[in-house]
């Protein structure tokens, strides 16, 4: 592989990837009735409705999720994962593999998003002056809905929390088992 496609390769795949986490961004605050009022949450509004607003004429939501982003997340990985066979490997894939791929790629995403949000949250949480912050509180919404259930079959440790600690190493098994399915 030469430098060239290297470098197509990398604009390729961060410009996408940057987007993809915006938009699971936006799924996952919905998924966890987060506040949208917050200028975080303004921000991933206004920067996924350009694509949102005309997918959600044709994708209606389903038991009052919108799943029009998550639909988008998908369909943008596998355009991703497309572009960068034909113009860097100059391959093309069969829709079944790129469906695959782009399934298991948008599930190691989100995925990834909580593990990083999970981790940001326990460090924020040592943080006095952090605690007020924006950011704080929309990383705590967000990381709440897949941590609050293991935080209760976890017995009370006196004030020390590892539940956050447990969702860690289960999302860590769910990516080994994603990670054959994941091309990039």
């Amino acid at each position: 592989m030469s430098s060239m496609d290297l470098a197509i390769r990398f604009l390729l795949e961060n410009v996408f990837m940057l987007y993809i986490y915006v938009v699971l961004l936006r799924f996952l605050l919905q998924l966890a009735k987060a506040d949208f009022y917050n200028p975080l949450s303004q921000f991933v509004v206004k920067a996924t409705n350009p694509l949102l607003k005309p997918l959600r004429q044709v994708i209606r939501p389903v038991k009052q999720q919108d799943i029009a982003s998550l639909v988008l997340a998908v369909f943008l990985y596998g355009v991703m994962i497309a572009l960068i066979a034909l113009l860097v490997y100059q391959s093309q894939l069969s829709i079944s593999q790129l469906a695959i791929w782009s399934l298991a790629g948008t599930l190691y995403a989100i995925t990834g998003i909580y593990l990083v949000g999970i981790i940001v949250s326990a460090i924020m949480s040592w943080i006095p002056s952090a605690q007020g912050h924006p950011a704080a509180y929309l990383l705590h919404q967000l990381v709440e809905p897949p941590v609050a259930p293991i935080r209760k079959l976890m017995p009370d440790l006196g004030g020390i929390d590892l539940s956050p600690l447990a969702v860690l190493l289960i999302l860590n098994v769910i990516r080994i088992f994603l990670k054959p399915f994941v091309p990039l």
